[in-house]
């Protein structure tokens, strides 16, 4: 028997597909997946290699020392990463905030007075003056109310109050008066004393209104044009916010300090180049990528987010592929527009406001240095035969082919984790190829920057997950708007709570301060910039014509193509034009799993009569030998 097997090695995930030669005849035996490890394309991918072949081999019955050829796919190393730099900058002058929405704050209303420690003397002020007293952790909430009655039995009139502990209600309750509490101020120290200041507190079911705006902040502190301008950023950070807190600092107090978002370079292949600032958007960006394609280089403005970010990944591959920085080449660049949390300079309860930016993932593509150095570290270890077989996305094609019901020409969409790629193979079976930045993980990236979640797990699971509001103890909302009745009780802890439906039925609560359709909506509108607009480039770059009308089949294949909206997105996207677009199922059973590595295994028989269904294996090969 002679046995091969097709190896891609994605950025995600390691795909092994094992042919078998037996009685004139080629048969797929096993399949297997793996977790990819290292970058893709280089040396570090062996280990995860080795498992995959391992778990096909096992699932075969046979041993690795069995195997007669490996096959890996043209595997280019991609680094994807975003360059989130502010367009409107972030910097506040001259004033300190807090505005970090606290679940219980006390009171209602708002004032306007002079920071004082609650337990000052009433000396430390002009008598019958306007305070806002600020209670440290330390002070008992009982303690805390009684002391502000003290300040109003003294003459004084108490208009706030700030509190590090989260007793604003407690503290409250037990005033003579009603003020508005802000609590849960963790860097209370940070709150300058003796400068005025601002609080207040909505009704509830209500926001915030006069501290989320600009001229009501104006107007308190009575502003100049020019000093309203920089409290913007302030403003915009208090939107939304049940409860917050502007204070006035001396001169000096915040310093300003801005790395510009900086200039991208586009270059072509005949060396003209051409300059965008990213201050200009995303469009811009992927206008002149458009204008200069086929791309031969970007580079990035030296000192600035973008010329760091793109270094950084020219610095990253030459360190793993050991060559000279000098020599890395960015094949492909991807702009997306997108809103990041920025922090607010001055702000004492780590305050956030949400700025425009763009997101940028870039293609960085060497020489097949790095994937003979994989051929030759897996024929050391293992004693096999190893081939660099083809490019990725041809491979894919041939995959495709096997999905029932399709013809050529026929276009493929292989979204992974750092890379699209499209393939089309015409009628007389040529085929041309597209590798272009951008897919999974920068959907992965823009939810979590957009949410502010500062957790790529988290995020992941919220791009491959659909979410629940969990309403009572027995029945959810899907974010579709059906509700369902629950045969056992969900656990207590997540009543009210937006969740994660996972495959195997169970649910986990999403810690952060959005409501469902603020997550759904992030979500789907990160999949739409990415997804669907990279389909859409691709399909028009790799189609003789560069026009997507004239594509009778597109196949989806992939790790993306298994999502629960992905396709329904670029489907949705294409169906104006009349194409038949949707999964995969490679041999008429893996879905639009392991299109590549069938594909590698496919192209080695020579002959190519492969798409003859074998019952007992799925898809085989007849009267063919190895070439």
């Amino acid at each position: 028997m002679h046995y091969i097997a097709g190896i891609d090695i994605g950025n995600s995930s390691t795909e092994v597909a094992v042919l078998r030669h037996a009685n004139d005849r080629w048969e797929f035996v096993a399949t297997s997946l793996f977790r990819t490890t290292g970058l893709k394309g280089t040396t570090e991918n062996v280990p995860g290699i080795e498992n995959a072949l391992r778990g096909a081999t096992d699932r075969a019955g046979i041993a690795l020392s069995d195997l007669d050829l490996l096959l890996l796919n043209e595997a280019a190393p991609v680094i994807g990463d975003v360059a989130m730099e502010t367009i409107t900058e972030t910097v506040v002058t001259e004033s300190t905030m807090i505005g970090h929405d606290p679940s219980t704050p006390g009171g209602v209303g708002i004032g306007r007075g002079t920071v004082l420690d609650v337990d000052a003397s009433f000396d430390a002020v002009e008598a019958g003056s306007a305070v806002i007293l600020a209670v440290p952790g330390s002070v008992d909430f009982a303690i805390a109310a009684a002391r502000i009655n003290e300040w109003w039995e003294a003459g004084f009139d108490v208009e706030g109050a700030i509190l590090e502990r989260d007793d604003g209600v407690l503290v409250a309750n037990r005033l003579d008066r009603e003020i508005p509490i802000v609590d849960e101020v963790s860097r209370l120290e940070a709150v300058p004393r003796g400068q005025p200041a601002a609080v207040e507190v909505a009704p509830e079911g209500r926001t915030v209104q006069e501290l989320s705006n600009p001229y009501g902040i104006a107007t308190l502190f009575d502003l100049s044009p020019e000093e309203t301008r920089k409290v913007i950023p302030v403003a915009r950070a208090l939107v939304g916010n049940k409860s917050a807190v502007v204070i006035e600092t001396p001169q000096g107090d915040v310093e300003e300090r801005s790395i510009p978002a900086g200039t991208i370079r586009v270059t072509d292949r005949n060396g003209n180049t051409e300059a965008v600032d990213t201050e200009d958007g995303a469009d811009a960006i992927m206008d002149a990528v458009e204008r200069a394609w086929p791309i031969s280089d970007v580079t990035g403005e030296s000192g600035t987010n973008v010329g760091g970010m793109l270094n950084r990944a020219r610095a990253e591959m030459a360190r793993i592929t050991d060559q000279d920085p000098s020599a890395i080449r960015i094949r492909d660049l991807l702009a997306v527009d997108t809103l990041v949390p920025a922090e607010v300079k001055g702000a004492v309860a780590d305050e956030f406001a949400l700025e425009s930016a763009v997101g940028v993932a870039s293609m960085v593509k060497t020489s097949r240095l790095p994937l003979r150095q994989i051929a030759d570290a897996l024929e050391e270890r293992l004693d096999v035969e190893v081939r660099i077989q083809g490019v990725e996305a041809t491979m894919a094609v041939l995959g495709a082919l096997t999905t029932p019901g399709t013809d050529f020409p026929l276009a493929i969409l292989d979204i992974g984790g750092g890379s699209t790629d499209a393939a089309y193979m015409s009628a007389d079976q040529t085929v041309s190829s597209i590798h272009l930045a951008g897919a999974g993980d920068m959907v992965t990236m823009l939810i979590d920057s957009e949410l502010g979640l500062d957790d790529p797990e988290l995020a992941e699971a919220i791009k491959v997950n659909p979410l629940a509001k969990v309403q009572t103890l027995h029945s959810i909302r899907h974010e579709s708007g059906s509700v369902e009745f629950l045969d056992d009780p969900v656990s207590p802890e997540l009543f009210g709570r937006v969740v994660l439906l996972r495959d195997d039925g169970s649910m986990d609560p999403i810690v952060a301060d959005h409501d469902l359709r603020t997550i759904r909506d992030v979500r789907r509108e990160a999949k739409s910039k990415v997804f669907v607009e990279n389909a859409r480039r691709a399909l028009e770059l790799v189609t003789p014509t560069h026009n997507v009308r004239h594509l009778p089949f597109v196949v989806m294949v992939g790790r993306s193509a298994l999502d629960f909206e992905i396709p329904e997105l670029i489907s949705d996207a294409l169906a104006e034009y009349g194409i038949v677009c949707g999964r995969g199922n490679v041999r008429g059973g893996q879905g639009p799993r392991n299109a590549v590595a069938t594909g590698l295994a496919l192209s080695h028989i020579d002959g190519g009569e492969y798409l003859e269904i074998d019952e007992g294996f799925g898809w085989s090969a007849s009267e063919g030998d190895a070439g």
